[in-house]
């Protein structure tokens, strides 16, 4: 089994309008005013997924500081989720700002949304949203979900969706809740380097998790060996962005950063398996 723990997906009305969600929305608008920029739906996203076989994925949508346009993505992923109820995992997203937010973020755990994320903060950084976050994270432990934050590294080259978020407050966050199971997307900017130090990071980092979204545009094959061997083996999570890209170019670095085929199923597969905890 593979199971893509990283997917987006958008209604028809946003795919062939996006110029009329911009205004106001400063991430979006970031993210996608180019008509470069894809967007997909449910049944492109499970095309996809047949045509490379992948097995699940985990979906969700896009942070929307209007609460009225969450909803209505929040919704086409629960009916995407209905109608494609062997293929699709659906999260519930929010903008963690937005007075609303957990509300909507308990009335989609309600609906049987099986988490939360991707939480991003495009515009501003963790530190300004600690407070805010602790009734999501809540309603997270309440529901035992896992909740998935957008992270990037922070040196290199700029690109859109590039935040300024620190590693200090990346970890800030994750120490302030510990009794969640997070998924820090993008490898977590590197924060499982930290677990070399002698003191409290490998036990702060105990319930975390991290993905391989868009590692081909960012590291080395090498860092599948180093991410397994220093944030755990059963802590590394497949997961394309897609439609950023697709599955092919990651197994393609799998095998070229040699990894056993026990490693491959564990980050393809099982790992996903027991974070979500499925019944197969």
């Amino acid at each position: 089994m593979r199971i893509d723990f990283h997917t987006h997906i958008f209604p028809k009305a946003i795919r062939e309008q996006r110029e009329r969600y911009l205004p106001g929305e400063p991430a979006f608008e970031l993210l996608y005013a180019s008509v470069n920029s894809r967007m997909v739906g449910a049944n492109e996203l499970v095309a996809a997924m047949d045509q490379h076989g992948v097995d699940k994925a985990v979906t969700f949508g896009f942070p929307w500081q209007s609460m009225q346009t969450a909803r209505r993505h929040n919704d086409y992923i629960l009916e995407s989720v209905q109608r494609h109820p062997q293929r699709l995992i659906g999260f519930c997203c929010v903008d963690a700002g937005q007075p609303q937010a957990p509300a909507e973020v308990e009335r989609c755990l309600k609906a049987g949304l099986a988490g939360v994320g991707e939480l991003a903060f495009y515009c501003d950084d963790f530190a300004c949203r600690l407070d805010t976050m602790d009734e999501i994270m809540a309603l997270a432990r309440n529901f035992d979900c896992p909740v998935m934050l957008h992270t990037n590294e922070p040196v290199g080259h700029q690109y859109p969706g590039k935040t300024n978020n620190t590693l200090a407050q990346i970890y800030a966050l994750v120490k302030r809740f510990p009794g969640n199971r997070i998924v820090l997307a993008h490898w977590g900017g590197g924060l499982f380097w930290y677990t070399l130090m002698k003191k409290e990071v490998t036990e702060v980092l105990a319930n975390v998790w991290v993905d391989t979204a868009a590692s081909p545009f960012l590291y080395k094959p090498a860092i599948y060996s180093m991410a397994m061997s220093l944030a755990g083996e059963d802590k590394v999570l497949f997961g394309t962005d897609y439609p950023l890209l697709a599955a092919p170019r990651y197994l393609k670095e799998m095998a070229q950063a040699g990894l056993s085929d026990s490693q491959i199923q564990k980050i393809c597969s099982s790992n996903a398996v027991n974070l979500l905890k499925l019944k197969l």
